[in-house]
């Protein structure tokens, strides 16, 4: 599997139908992966929509992984899970999860965080925040210098994630980033499909420092 383009994660939305209608938006666009979070959402309604999203995924063919709960993604069968460092043992997570679906893991500003991440068989990995964000407003800040320096050392897909906009996106690609994960820049925009089209096409420019 690829690991390279735009990577929709879904904002906090209680409208499963409204949910579906973005994230339809931003496959159609060209999101290369999705990633199911909704923070404040109780168990049923998380269900009810990683199901529901899952299902509009396998008709785009895309993945869909969901955020910070492994038990969710193995209960929906799920591509993947995204998991932080309050998400319990990566290792296990990995093994859960067999070979066939992905792990991404937070690194934040880590490099130390990424090499464990590698051993324990990650798929890839995500550093940020690199800019400010309004979903995490006091989320650690992660240098510029790092997908590179990632990419280099662990041969591993590196994911940019913070405050990334269509102006700021191009210097993360940049820098190394193979994966942009995008929440209010792309389903806050006015036309989400043309947005998520404009961050594909970064992935296919040459994209200088």
């Amino acid at each position: 599997m690829k690991l390279r383009g735009l990577y929709a994660v879904t904002p906090d939305i209680a409208d499963t139908a409204d949910l579906l209608r973005r994230a339809g938006q931003a496959l159609l666009g060209g999101a290369c992966l999705v990633q199911y979070r909704n923070k404040p959402a109780g168990a049923t309604l998380r269900r009810e929509q990683a199901a529901a999203l899952l299902a509009l995924c396998r008709r785009h063919g895309v993945p869909l992984v969901i955020n910070d709960d492994l038990l969710l993604a193995l209960a929906v069968g799920a591509d993947g899970a995204h998991l932080g460092r309050e998400d319990g043992d990566l290792g296990a997570a990995r093994a859960a999860l067999g070979p066939n679906r992905l792990l991404g893991i937070s690194c934040y500003d880590e490099l130390e965080r990424a090499r464990e991440a590698k051993r324990i068989g990650a798929d890839y990995v995500a550093f940020g925040s690199f800019f400010a964000s309004s979903t995490k407003p006091a989320a650690v800040r992660a240098p510029l210098t790092l997908p590179a320096a990632a990419k280099a050392e662990l041969g591993l897909p590196v994911c940019a994630i913070g405050g990334i906009t269509l102006r700021n996106a191009p210097q993360l690609i940049a820098a190394g980033a193979d994966l942009l994960a995008v929440i209010t820049d792309l389903f806050e925009a006015p036309d989400i499909r043309a947005r998520a089209a404009a961050y594909t096409s970064l992935f296919t420019e040459r994209v200088t420092p």
